[in-house]
């Protein structure tokens, strides 16, 4: 895969997708947007890819924002469609059928705090800020912040962050759940591929259905997440994964997944 902002690496079930505008902070122009796209479709069917990392290049910013100077040319129809694109490319990072870890250094803010939370996991680094401004520029949340922040921090606390546009550091993240774990910044990519080998080892069928699960089941009533539980529980049960791993645990043994 060739890219001009983003780079790509993959190694030990693996992919790494590093935004590469240094210099702009990794700011979210329409060819990040885009090549963030096509390569996580790519990355969507390729069975050897078990977990994604996600991070940005430099030291200042996992990506600081949206860039601001197309920002600032958009009409009402323009700046629907942008937000429905933007919503488009995150949507689709968040059901890859396998999980996405946001590694974070540095700024997380607005785009960039909205693709974070677009991951499975998200992995900070001590000096990481996350936040919301775009109230600051006389905006809102166009990629989905307004939904999935008050999903996982509750609506209270996600108000707070939307209205005031304040960020918090990684260890208030951390505290209000916006963040699973925060770490020295010259272990952020250890800690980041660490969880993700303890995510590997497991049935990648059985991840994927419980990822289902867990995303589709906040959008429907309680009693229908449970029968979309059991029925994804049943598919479970018709998989060779699901045989292997319940017969080496009978026989006291590692299980060998193999994804069917």
């Amino acid at each position: 895969m060739a890219y001009q902002t983003l780079l790509f690496d993959k190694r030990n079930s693996i992919a790494y997708v590093t935004i590469n505008r240094p210099d702009k902070l990794n700011a979210l122009n329409h060819q990040v947007m885009t090549e963030l796209l096509g390569c996580f479709q790519a990355l969507q069917k390729e069975d050897e890819v078990r977990v994604v990392i996600l991070t940005g290049s430099g030291e200042k910013a996992f990506v600081a924002g949206a860039d601001v100077n197309e920002l600032a040319k958009q009409t009402p129809v323009e700046g629907k469609a942008l937000a429905q694109f933007g919503q488009h490319v995150f949507d689709l990072i968040e059901n890859l059928g396998k999980p996405v870890i946001a590694a974070i250094k540095g700024f997380a803010l607005g785009g960039g705090c909205e693709l974070a939370m677009a991951c499975t996991l998200r992995v900070a680094a001590e000096t990481a800020r996350l936040g919301q401004p775009e109230v600051k520029l006389g905006l809102m949340p166009g990629y989905a912040g307004s939904q999935r922040l008050p999903r996982l921090i509750g609506k209270s606390r996600a108000l707070e962050l939307i209205l005031t546009g304040d960020p918090v550091t990684a260890q208030e993240a951390h505290r209000l759940g916006l963040v699973n774990q925060v770490v020295p910044a010259a272990e952020l990519m250890a800690a980041a591929e660490k969880l993700a080998q303890k995510i590997i080892v497991n049935a990648p069928l059985a991840v994927k259905l419980a990822m289902e699960a867990v995303n589709h089941g906040l959008e429907i009533s309680a009693a229908e997440g449970q029968e979309l539980e059991a029925t994804l529980f049943g598919i479970c049960c018709t998989t060779a994964d699901m045989k292997e791993g319940t017969l080496a645990f009978l026989e006291k043994r590692p299980a060998k997944f193999t994804g069917h």
